[in-house]
């Protein structure tokens, strides 16, 4: 095992924080969560002892669900049955609630009249249903797939099955632009890929000016819309997309359902996706007569609460004031990046020079401290602040490499539920960290850190203690 070095008997700094205009601004505007959200208010153990409230600033991998979205869990959960083929009271209810929630969703992201709603497991297994429908002629693709370096592996490893082609994103947002334009005039291309938001850095890239691109070189455009949706409204129609994939459990929803929208001639002809009951028209010992429609890919029983609990997420987000919403984040963001930029050895990372801060980007923020691993800081800031963020290379390797990070960073992010107090315990441990360096023992255990001689306890139900059950095979993500 590895074991840290500590400066012993150390402990949590504050960040002093000057009384003016500014901070007075931000605080008005984010010192409260804009939504309730369920576990705002659970306490971790802190590993001197005590409690404190969980920071939660890992919204980027797994929202919590919104309390309105709990709340209607319930409510629906003894009507949950099968849907579809049930004649009973129960399921007919569980049908009607299945089949609106596609309504709904396609209302959310400003869905064409004729657009299929389908539901997914997640946003990557949206993207691996539409790489499996993309269009070919007498069994040859019709043309390659394009996308980016900067992109999440579930918007990476789909189209890698099929003929594709990647190009390496320019340092601002224009260059990038005019990098996509040259490929695309190289023709062939039928699809572009492109992520709404970074999950990396939370970079917002131009949708419109691209599905524009594409649209004017025959080729059309998918969104990985993961990370954006849940802080932006999205608009497929106005923006001319052509299909965009987005999760339930990173837009406050529980459970692990995604959705694909788009235009439904790839959909209805592609294979399906899931070959099983439901998705056919009727089938045979030596064949069958496939559906079309969402059913088409949608085979076997679906993910009923998973789907209503979604749509019920997007009515919450789509009735959230704009500028309310957007003015929380943004004082949330600026703070934590001014903040971080002004500690000693800390570095904020972010892919282009031309991003504005202020309208490009999303409640993310990366960064890296100098000498010290970033799982190493995780650890740190969980065990002796209470504070909860992402660290890794967030399936994302090629653009980590391309950052020059290519054994991960730290990755802070924050929603509707989040509050500037959060920001100001991450900031504070952060410069207690440089300061004073860690105030515990730390190994590695199972490919992770965790505090050494770990005697908090946790809830009985627990099967493991956090950090003891294993990383996964990519140790860094």
């Amino acid at each position: 095992m590895t074991t840290a070095t500590v400066s012993p008997n150390a402990t949590a700094g504050s960040v002093i924080l000057q009384p003016g205009t500014t901070f007075d601004a931000r605080r008005a505007a984010a010192g409260r969560p804009l939504a309730a959200v369920t576990g705002a208010e659970i306490q971790a153990p802190l590993i001197h002892g005590g409690h404190v409230r969980y920071a939660n600033l890992d919204y980027g991998a797994s929202a919590p669900a919104l309390s309105v979205v709990s709340a209607y869990l319930n409510e629906i959960l003894p009507f949950y049955a099968s849907v579809h083929r049930g004649a009973g009271y129960a399921s007919q209810i569980s049908t009607s609630v299945y089949e609106n929630a596609r309504d709904i969703v396609r209302g959310f992201v400003g869905g064409r009249p004729d657009d299929s709603v389908i539901f997914t497991r997640n946003t990557t297994d949206s993207l691996n249903l539409l790489a499996g429908c993309l269009p070919a002629t007498d069994g040859r693709p019709d043309g390659d797939v394009l996308y980016l370096d900067i992109e999440h592996h579930a918007n990476l490893l789909p189209w890698q099955g099929v003929p594709h082609r990647s190009i390496v994103a320019a340092d601002t947002i224009a260059g990038t632009i005019e990098a996509v334009r040259a490929e695309l005039e190289q023709g062939g291309v039928s699809l572009l890929a492109v992520t709404g938001a970074s999950n990396v850095t939370g970079e917002i890239l131009p949708i419109r000016a691209l599905a524009a691109l594409a649209h004017e070189h025959g080729a059309r455009i998918v969104v990985d819309a993961a990370q954006l949706a849940p802080h932006r409204r999205v608009d497929i129609a106005a923006d001319d997309v052509d299909y965009l994939a987005f999760s339930g459990h990173k837009l406050y929803a529980p459970f692990g359902s995604g959705v694909l929208v788009g235009r439904a001639d790839w959909l209805d002809a592609g294979t399906p996706h899931l070959a099983g009951g439901g998705a056919v028209k009727e089938a045979r010992l030596d064949g069958v007569s496939w559906a079309t429609g969402p059913a088409r890919h949608e085979g076997g029983s679906p993910n009923v609460l998973g789907a209503a609990t979604l749509a019920r997420a997007t009515q919450v987000i789509a009735g959230l004031d704009q500028e309310q919403w957007h003015a929380h984040e943004s004082a949330i963001r600026s703070f934590l990046v001014e903040g971080l930029q002004d500690i000693d050895g800390v570095t904020v990372h972010q892919i282009f020079k031309d991003t504005n801060p202020d309208t490009d980007t999303i409640g993310v923020v990366n960064f890296s401290v100098e000498g010290y691993d970033a799982g190493l800081v995780a650890a740190y800031l969980s065990a002796e602040h209470g504070v909860g963020l992402r660290d890794g290379r967030f399936c994302a390797h090629p653009l980590l490499k391309r950052l020059g990070l290519p054994s991960g960073s730290l990755r802070a992010s924050f929603g509707v539920g989040s509050r500037l107090e959060d920001a100001e315990r991450l900031l504070a441990g952060i410069a207690a960290l440089r300061s004073n360096g860690l105030g515990w023992d730390y190994v590695v255990d199972a490919g992770r850190w965790v505090p050494a001689n770990d005697t908090r306890t946790y809830p009985h139900w627990a099967p493991n203690t956090p950090g003891t059950a294993g990383a996964a095979p990519c140790i860094d993500d």
